[in-house]
C-alpha cells in the first residue's frame, strides 16, 4: 500500500511541477500581452479553468503527503518535500491569491510582474518538491 500510495503522491507532484513551471515561464509572462479591454474577462476565465486542474492536484499532493506522514513515513527527503509544500501553501495564500484577486478588476503590469516574481518560490518549492521525491523513490524502492 505505501508503494501505492508514494506513487500516486509523487505523480501528483510531478504533475504540479510542470504546471508550475508552464505558468512560470510561459503564462503568467503572457499575461502582460492581454489587451486591458479583455483582461478581465481573460483573467477570469484563466482562473476558473485552472482551478478546476490546479485544486484537485494539490488536494491530492497534501492529502497523500499526510497519509504517508500518518502512516511513518519520516525519511529526511520526505520531511524536505514538505517543508518545501507547506511553503508552496504558504506562498499561495500570502502571494498568489490576493494578486489574482487584484487582478481580478483589471490589467496591472505591476502586480503581474510581482505575480511572476512572487511565484518563483512556489516554482522552486515545486521543484525541490520533485526532485526529492523521486530520489526517494529511487532510494528506497530501487
Amino acid at each position: 500500500m505505501m508503494i501505492t500510495l508514494f506513487v500516486i503522491h509523487l505523480a501528483c507532484s510531478c504533475a504540479l511541477v510542470g504546471l508550475i513551471w508552464t505558468m512560470q515561464v510561459v503564462h503568467y509572462p503572457l499575461l502582460k500581452q492581454v489587451g486591458p479591454e479583455e483582461f478581465v474577462a481573460y483573467h477570469a476565465r484563466h482562473t476558473a479553468l485552472i482551478t478546476w486542474l490546479v485544486g484537485p492536484l494539490m488536494l491530492a499532493e497534501l492529502g497523500s503527503a499526510a497519509w504517508l506522514l500518518f502512516l511513518g513515513e519520516r525519511s529526511w527527503f520526505f520531511v524536505v518535500s514538505l517543508a518545501a509544500l507547506a511553503l508552496v501553501w504558504v506562498c499561495t495564500a500570502i502571494f498568489q491569491i490576493p494578486i489574482h484577486q487584484k487582478l481580478a478588476s483589471g490589467y496591472d503590469g505591476d502586480a503581474i510582474d510581482r505575480l511572476v516574481r512572487t511565484n518563483r518560490w512556489r516554482t522552486l518549492c515545486w521543484t525541490i518538491r520533485g526532485l526529492c521525491l523521486c530520489w526517494l523513490l529511487i532510494q528506497k524502492f530501487h
